[in-house]
């Protein structure tokens, strides 16, 4: 019998639903819903009010509650201050395969003792829920800290100057590429932030979206590092105004050092002398570094002023003029040697530290 007045009480509900009616607009709060529809369904299902009829209202009630009478969101955003592993397993001894950074979100895959696996970006692994959080809280946090974007669908998108079909172009934007939204003027445009500045796109050709920081992997966090690495190395230091005495001076010893190794040898050769002359720990010219006591062999058995007076390899005077004008390959490197038993940056047969 019971059975029965469940399945009477579903097509109720469902009868209800498909008239467009929600549940919360029958009452101002759940109770007054649930003591309504007591009411109603006694009517019909049990006019004598029986314990059956109690049993499927303690149920609804029940199951209104554990869903707190909202939708589900697979929504999730890390609660930490500055980064969280993500790994391969649900469990720390897991191996890392990334991290979700603060202010960063992302989607539930799956969950279990504990443990989240998410997808944010490239990202996929397990995070501890204890660094994450979820439904609500992870919707305020990511209203917060989340931005609308356009993106481009058309070829070529115009950036324009003012919301008008005539106004002159102030950019061009590729498929694909997403610029930040300002307002949606609700009028065919949309003011979006153009290169630090306020522009206007027609929102015929483009799709709005909403964006949130997403993880990194471990393979594109040490590419950047490398990246980031590279690009501190090759840093221009600054050029420094010398004579051509000066210039030819370094050719020559670069091609001491460095005159059977290939270009980058030569060229860190040369950064080593002109980070020291923009150092003041040692003298400020070429000719002073080159020729301070103890420093570099090739000087001091005169070897360096032998090649100054004859023919030095244009590879060499290349390498001498590059550095005198702030180039490098080993950042603000000030000592070289023979590859061994010294860490540093390893270039052709020679190590730069």
């Amino acid at each position: 019998m019971l059975r029965k007045y469940r399945a009477l009480l579903a097509c109720l509900i469902l009868g209800m639903c498909l008239c467009g009616l929600s549940l919360e607009a029958h009452a101002t709060n759940r109770k007054e819903y649930l003591d309504s529809l007591n009411v109603g369904v006694s009517q019909i299902i049990d006019p004598t009010g029986t314990s059956a009829n109690e049993e499927v209202i303690r149920e609804l009630t029940e199951l209104s509650e554990a869903n707190g009478g909202q939708k589900e969101t697979d929504l999730v955003m890390a609660n930490v201050q500055v980064a969280m592993n993500v790994r391969e397993e649900a469990n720390e001894d897991s191996e890392k395969v990334g991290l979700l950074y603060k202010d960063c979100g992302g989607r539930i895959l799956e969950r279990k003792d504990g443990w989240t696996r998410i997808r944010s970006g490239d990202l996929v692994g397990w995070a501890n829920d204890d660094y994450l959080l979820f439904g609500e809280d992870a919707e305020a946090l990511a209203n917060e800290v989340g931005n609308l974007i356009v993106q481009i669908e058309t070829d070529t998108l115009c950036v324009r100057q003012e919301p008008e079909d005539d106004a002159e172009a102030i950019g061009f934007i590729p498929r694909d590429e997403e610029l930040e939204i300002i307002e949606d003027l609700n009028d065919g445009w949309i003011s979006v932030d153009y290169e630090g500045e306020t522009g206007y796109v027609s929102s015929e050709y483009v799709d709005i979206d909403f964006h949130i920081d997403e993880g990194e992997t471990l393979i594109a966090i040490n590419k950047r590092e490398e990246e980031e690495r590279k690009a501190k190395l090759t840093a221009n230091q600054g050029a420094v105004v010398v004579g051509g005495d000066d210039t030819r001076l370094l050719a020559a010893l670069i091609y001491c050092e460095a005159g059977i190794e290939t270009y980058n040898g030569k060229l860190a050769v040369g950064a080593v002398v002109m980070n020291r002359v923009r150092s003041p720990a040692y003298p400020n010219t070429i000719s002073s570094v080159i020729y301070a006591s103890g420093q570099f062999t090739p000087a001091m058995n005169g070897k360096v002023a032998r090649v100054y007076g004859g023919d030095i390899p244009e590879e060499c005077w290349e390498a001498a003029r590059a550095a005198i004008n702030g180039e490098t390959n080993v950042g603000g490197a000030t000592h070289f040697r023979r590859a061994g038993n010294h860490e540093g940056l390893l270039i052709d047969r020679q190590v730069f530290w």
